[in-house]
């Protein structure tokens, strides 16, 4: 039952992004019933791997600093191979007639992965074990946009299903003056990959 795939389209910075990873993780993978729920060993009711993919320099890491810690850097620090972040996050699923229903407590490891190619053999072998992925292209990068299909291969190749759950993320939309890509063409790449806007 649920949702058999949920794909979210998003332009935004960091800033406008943070609440696509709960948006994600907690209506499409509690629908599914893919995460790993716990049974009293631990203080929270769900475990959910999220993983973050995208070229070398979109932001990934930024993104994940600014959703998890509530801090941004300017300066550029490259992934070597693989990180992981942990937030807690608290999903309340409305009841009857507006009535507050039952609340679960998650607990999200969020990976940040190299863009890299020379480490894509090792980012790879993490696509199975995620629950979803976050795939990011910077708005003022051509080359990062257009390497969208690629990167989508890969999950095709790599991830625990064929059609696995993706939030696809325009990053830096706040370097208005730098921006290469449109919403409009961005909109465009996103339907002619079956994704939908929200």
């Amino acid at each position: 039952m649920g949702v058999e795939k949920l794909v979210h389209f998003q332009l935004g910075s960091v800033n406008l992004c943070v609440d696509l990873i709960n948006t994600f993780c907690l209506f499409s993978e509690l629908e599914m019933g893919d995460t790993t729920p716990t049974h009293g060993t631990t203080d929270y009711d769900y475990l959910i791997k999220f993983l973050t993919l995208g070229d070398s320099g979109v932001g990934k890491t930024s993104f994940l600093h600014q959703y998890v810690d509530k801090t941004f850097s300017t300066k550029f620090i490259s992934t070597v191979g693989i990180d992981f972040k942990e937030k807690r996050v608290v999903h309340r699923v409305p009841g009857v007639d507006g009535a507050v229903g039952k609340s679960n407590r998650i607990h999200l490891q969020l990976w940040d992965t190299a863009g890299q190619e020379r480490f894509r053999s090792l980012t790879t072998a993490f696509f199975r074990d995620a629950m979803g992925f976050l795939l990011l292209f910077d708005l003022t990068n051509e080359q990062s946009f257009l390497n969208i299909q690629n990167w989508l291969s890969q999950l095709q190749t790599h991830a625990y299903c064929e059609n696995p759950d993706i939030v696809l993320c325009g990053n830096k939309s706040d370097l208005e003056d730098h921006r290469c890509i449109s919403d409009e063409r961005a909109r465009e790449t996103a339907e002619k990959f079956g994704y939908v806007k929200q």
